[in-house]
């Protein structure tokens, strides 16, 4: 009887997370994309305000969430979603970083579900895909995959080595609450590779973890209440105009 009692709240849980990721998305598919230069102070320096700071008089969180959306740091039609934001505030501060992007059109998320490849090619579906990830508690693996996307773009050999570290740091290093699975071999190459960076340093781990991401979570959210969801209230919407 306990155990059942166990699965039940285990049940009842994982649907409240996923309501609430369903209730954001749909928030956000109401408002429209972000101009590019109202991009999130905190996405550009990958910082995160503390609870304190979000709830300081005067302060806006800056979080962009899903950019087709107005998001709380921008002024862009701030009076008509003022109301709104005051609710979401305290769940927004957990979405931070997100890909600046426009709204989806409902062709665009169906191609999402043909191959993870035109999935994670479109920023506002690795943005969606990022949202379920973080449902199970493995957003670190989207995370690790762009930064490593990220550092392929930088020159800079100072800033190559400074973001080789910081990914080492942040998603290899055994003591990281965000490290992600690698088996050993990979590890060696990295580590062998850390003694002189390059922006293709995680390669092999960034290929090990798309991998894990297609044949693991990819199928599951396919068959997600988010995906399916967003897709059904798109097809709504565009016969309703």
């Amino acid at each position: 009887m306990s155990r059942q009692r166990g699965r039940r709240r285990d049940q009842s849980s994982e649907r409240k997370s996923h309501a609430q990721s369903f209730r954001l998305l749909s928030a956000f598919f109401e408002d429209g994309p972000i101009p590019a230069d109202r991009e999130s102070p905190m996405a550009r320096s990958g910082t995160s305000p503390s609870r304190a700071q979000l709830s300081s008089p005067g302060h806006r969180p800056n979080t962009c969430c899903f950019c087709w959306c107005c998001c709380c740091s921008c002024s862009w039609r701030e009076d008509e979603n003022r109301g709104r934001l005051k609710v979401q505030e305290t769940k927004l501060e957990t979405i931070s970083n997100c890909e600046a992007c426009t709204k989806p059109s409902v062709e665009e998320m169906k191609q999402w579900a043909q191959s993870f490849d035109k999935l994670m090619k479109n920023p506002a579906g690795r943005n969606v895909f990022r949202e379920f990830l973080r449902t199970e508690y493995s957003e670190e693996n989207m995370l690790f995959w762009l930064a490593c996307e990220d550092l392929k773009k930088e020159i800079n050999k100072s800033a190559i080595e400074e973001k080789a570290r910081m990914i080492y740091e942040d998603y290899i290093s055994i003591l990281s609450p965000k490290e992600v699975s690698l088996d050993s071999r990979v590890r060696e190459v990295i580590n062998r590779k850390m003694q002189e960076p390059t922006p293709h340093t995680f390669e092999d781990a960034q290929l090990q973890i798309y991998t894990l991401m297609h044949r693991d979570s990819y199928p599951r959210f396919l068959n997600s209440p988010i995906y399916r969801s967003l897709v059904q209230g798109g097809s709504r919407s565009s016969s309703e105009s």
